[in-house]
């Protein structure tokens, strides 16, 4: 090929690659609020169905004894929001097992004297060793039926363990996963976080756990029983995506794992892009390890729908985002060329209904979690190219990483102790 058809070629490869993300992009716009809506009528049966008040036995009726693990590295800012809102708790069998991980701050200070004012908290430090080890250590203290692992900036609604172990209603249940939201509105990038969170976190878990392959219990707001704690081993202390990775092997022993949309905490989201991009960066090689780990889940039948999954979500997380980045570096040529397929009518119609559909689910999202209040960020979606383009770029950078061996730390963001959220929308929510 000479070099004279080079330009041509990345047209064509900006066109079909860009056409593909369109396609991609729309089914899965339209596939979430179909799975969510289809879950939120089967919540509202279940709930005004003659049979409600024979519904399944969950954990919540055994009154299990509770323990919160708080793992806690620089967190003097916030870990007092955080251990007030658990013994605000309308559950009260209850214990808080804070681990100071060699923090440098007043984190050990602040949590001594929550210690001495609480009789639920337990504190224990250690030397720095990672959030993993932090978490193992805590389970290792724990005394509780169910452990709840929690990061240190969140503040619980009210009634978020109660829903927390409804959720366990089966005993085929292993793990729970709540919805944790943004609680520092005071900056464009953090409306713009909640605005999306919406989306990406609260429907995309609906849709997920409707159909049984929640791949992630976040560490902000993820609850297990300890038998099945037990059984799989507890946290990998050699990953960045400690959570992901305890909910992929929760997954390999068969169990299942629920969404509890009701089960609110409020955290911090990174104010900065530097904030984002090295947590995003994070939570990205979490991924990648996390695969390599169990690669021979990805795409594998044997592991049910949940291993199929795997394989389409290495395509959404993995694969698309490098194919964006290719369709945006070429896209000037197929601009030069002058490319009839290129504003040709299939591929506008394909595009402006990718970006109506994507406006409305978030829309929808914000209704499905009854917070009507934050379709005043719906502005901040004018960001969304700029934000959507640099996750892509994170991707690369993660992969560059974890190809080259580059250090695997916890890189935790620093907290600011921002609190935009009211505590009576919170306990309301």
């Amino acid at each position: 090929m000479t070099w004279q058809l080079a330009p041509e070629v990345l047209a064509d490869v900006a066109i079909w690659g860009g056409l593909a993300l369109m396609v991609f992009g729309l089914l899965k716009m339209i596939s979430l609020p179909m799975a969510a809506f289809v879950e939120a009528q089967a919540a509202w049966r279940r709930r005004h169905s003659p049979r409600a008040r024979h519904r399944r036995h969950s954990r919540y009726e055994d009154r299990p004894r509770v323990s919160v693990i708080v793992p806690a590295y620089n967190e003097g800012p916030v870990l007092v929001n955080c251990v007030n809102s658990l013994v605000g708790s309308d559950y009260d069998r209850l214990e808080i097992v804070i681990v100071d991980d060699g923090s440098t701050d007043d984190t050990a200070a602040v949590a001594t004297r929550l210690a001495q004012e609480h009789t639920q908290v337990l504190l224990i430090t250690q030397a720095n060793a990672g959030k993993g080890a932090a978490l193992n250590r805590g389970i290792a203290a724990a005394g509780g039926d169910v452990l709840f692992f929690v990061d240190a900036d969140g503040i619980f609604a009210p009634g978020t363990i109660g829903e927390m172990l409804r959720g366990f209603d089966h005993p085929d249940v292993g793990a729970v996963c709540g919805d944790d939201r943004p609680v520092n509105l005071n900056r464009v990038q953090t409306r713009m976080l909640a605005i999306l969170n919406h989306a990406g976190t609260g429907l995309v878990r609906r849709a997920l756990a409707l159909a049984g392959v929640l791949p992630i219990v976040s560490g902000n707001v993820g609850a297990f029983t300890r038998d099945v704690v037990e059984e799989v081993g507890g946290f990998d202390e050699s990953t960045i995506g400690e959570d992901l990775e305890l909910t992929w092997r929760v997954h390999r022993a068969g169990y299942r794992v629920r969404f509890q949309p009701a089960a609110l905490v409020y955290a911090e989201s990174p104010s900065t892009w530097r904030t984002l991009w090295r947590q995003r960066v994070r939570w990205a090689r979490g991924l990648l390890q996390t695969m390599r780990l169990h690669r021979d889940m990805i795409g594998n039948p044997r592991f049910g729908l949940f291993g199929l999954y795997l394989g389409v979500n290495t395509l959404s997380m993995v694969v698309m985002p490098m194919v964006q980045l290719v369709v945006l570096a070429c896209l000037p040529f197929a601009f030069a060329v002058g490319e009839p397929a290129f504003t040709g009518s299939a591929a506008s119609v394909i595009g402006w209904l990718g970006l109506a559909m994507s406006v409305l689910v978030v829309v929808y999202a914000v209704l499905l979690n009854r917070s009507p209040r934050d379709l005043r960020h719906l502005w901040t979606l004018a960001l969304w190219p700029i934000y959507s383009t640099v996750m892509a770029a994170v991707v690369v950078s993660a992969l560059w990483l974890e190809l080259r061996g580059g250090p695997a730390k916890w890189h935790k963001m620093q907290r600011t102790g921002v609190v935009s959220v009211p505590v009576g929308h919170a306990a309301r929510a």
